[in-house]
């Protein structure tokens, strides 16, 4: 698959999307997520056109990668209903505008499809307890079968938590999406008792009773596919903190989600903590969520839809502040929900687009699952047109790439400044110049697996270089202990060389043997920038 970048302001953002960015203190890492909710068409679909819904759909992620916008928590199951063919549950009435009605495709694997063209990852959103209206479509089908498992208050339908039943009931579910489809994550949404369920005796067993449920979901989602994310959203204040009160609203002592237990255990990977709120109701509590987050990833929902007039009012600056707190304790964000962000609600889409998010970000890996870095690309090259910078290398085929650029020297694959593209599925990258200098431009590639590990680099010379000895490159020789530097004597003055780290340490200086060899035997395993010392006194970087 050929990847084609357009930096046009008639397509995307060049803020966003341009590979020479301006100083930026966006972090290399950051989940940027949002809630895509197709309960009732409120974000997707509108309509129920097949064709419409997925213009509708390309349209709307074509406007979230422009903000660099890096998971979709896509709602999947909704009330006892899907979005997708499921050997359990119905369609949902959001795809036909008939509940039960099969769709003339699979809108699941279609989105899939398309987040992975952008470097997105998708979640399913599998809302768990509630099943809807006691009469409606889901509730009957699922009672109809089931009917022990169900809980009738008001008019509404829930799955009952002290059944163990319920725990295997949702983790077959889970397990269908898991090895049915290529996604990334599985999101659990209302995993906890409803506020009105008024019979809990023992509240340390109700909360076993959900946490049995998350723990039967995550083993069985795991034998399948390690990779895959397991999350949840549970209510934004874990519980009363020393000294702000959660107002009798949290997650143990009201819903009995013991989340940051299930943290503790390792049974969620990441969690996305509904935090609609503003003040002393958010700050604490989302230092709260970081600091009981052992190591796995913290991402506040931000209610933007709290934005709107008709809502609350809130001005920009409550989520702008919001985010830039966020981000100072090295936590994504997610936003609720999608609609809000591309109107452009109170200019939050702006404030994203054209500063806070106008670089790339990759996703946090998921080392508790696994640490092995893959193997780096191999026979990197680059090459211009008129129009275009060609970028293309060779490597595995099950394997994801980021592309990194950077003026006159080689790129810091650690700086966010450098990215250009994220979690690529081929092997190439084409890049329209709109008139910018790529003369003194360098290139790098990584290879990235599912868990998020990251290779090293393979750096590219800048593309005069390569027009000059398309075969320029280091060649290690001799078990790894020699470097061959002499593809490059003939373009370079080499009267010495340094070896610098990243930090810009000079670890040694030395000079070329007679086959222009240097040995690099005393070197640790680690990232190193080599760098030439003319005649004249001059350094320029290899």
């Amino acid at each position: 698959m050929v990847l084609l970048l357009f930096f046009s302001s008639t397509l995307v953002s060049k803020q966003a999307y341009s590979p020479y960015p301006p100083f930026s203190k966006t972090p290399k890492y950051e989940v940027r997520a949002v809630w895509l909710t197709t309960i009732g068409g409120l974000d997707w679909p509108k309509g129920y056109n097949a064709e419409q819904q997925k213009k509708q759909l390309c349209e709307l992620l074509d406007k979230l990668k422009a903000a660099n916008i890096n998971t979709i928590l896509l709602q999947t199951r909704v009330r006892a209903t899907t979005i997708y063919p499921s050997l359990f549950e119905p369609f949902d009435g959001c795809i036909t505008g008939h509940p039960g009605k099969t769709p003339n495709y699979d809108p699941l694997a279609f989105a899939i499809e398309e987040c992975h063209k952008r470097g997105m990852e998708l979640h399913c959103w599998i809302v768990t307890i509630p099943v809807g209206k006691w009469n409606g479509f889901g509730c009957k089908r699922l009672r109809t079968k089931m009917p022990h498992l169900l809980k009738k208050i008001g008019d509404e339908g829930y799955m009952n938590p002290e059944k163990a039943e319920t725990a295997d009931y949702l983790a077959k579910l889970c397990v269908e999406v898991a090895e049915k489809y290529d996604i990334d994550g599985i999101h659990l949404d209302y995993i906890r008792y409803p506020e009105t369920w008024s019979d809990v005796r023992d509240k340390n067993e109700a909360r076993r009773n959900i946490t049995r449920i998350v723990e039967t979901i995550n083993h069985r989602v795991k034998s399948v596919k390690r990779y895959i994310k397991i999350s949840c959203s549970p209510i934004g204040k874990y519980a009363d903190l020393t000294r702000y009160n959660s107002k009798g609203w949290n997650a143990y002592q009201r819903v009995y989600q013991d989340a940051q237990e299930w943290l503790r255990q390792g049974l969620m990977d990441m969690i996305f903590p509904m935090m609609y709120f503003r003040g002393n109701n958010f700050y604490p509590f989302a230092i709260d969520w970081n600091e009981n987050s052992y190591g796995r990833t913290v991402v506040p929902g931000l209610g933007i839809y709290f934005l709107s007039p008709k809502e609350k009012n809130w001005s920009i600056e409550d989520i702008t502040r919001e985010l830039e707190v966020l981000r100072s304790q090295d936590m994504g964000f997610s936003l609720f929900r999608t609609q809000f962000l591309i109107d452009d609600t109170k200019g939050i889409y702006s404030f994203l687009s054209d500063k806070f998010t106008a670089l790339p970000a990759l996703i946090p890996p998921m080392t508790w699952e696994s640490s092995t870095v893959p193997h780096r690309p191999s026979n990197l090259s680059v090459k211009k047109t008129n129009e275009h910078t060609i970028i293309s290398w060779e490597g595995d085929d099950d394997i994801l790439y980021n592309v990194y650029a950077s003026r006159f020297s080689q790129p810091d694959i650690n700086d966010a400044n450098c990215l250009v593209a994220t979690r690529l599925r081929g092997k190439s990258l084409i890049i329209k110049n709109e008139g910018k200098d790529v003369e003194n431009f360098y290139y790098a590639v990584t290879a990235t697996d599912r868990y998020g590990n990251e290779s090293l680099p393979l750096i590219g010379p800048n593309i005069g270089d390569s027009q000059l000895n398309p075969e320029c490159s280091f060649i290690l020789v001799d078990d790894n202990l020699l470097l061959d530097l002499s593809q490059f004597a003939k373009y370079a003055d080499m009267r010495h060389l340094m070896i610098k780290n990243l930090q810009q340490q000079v670890l040694y200086a030395t000079t070329p043997d007679k086959n222009n060899c240097i040995n690099v035997s005393k070197l640790k395993d680690g990232i190193y920038s080599l760098n030439t010392i003319n005649k004249k006194s001059v350094s320029h970087r290899l």
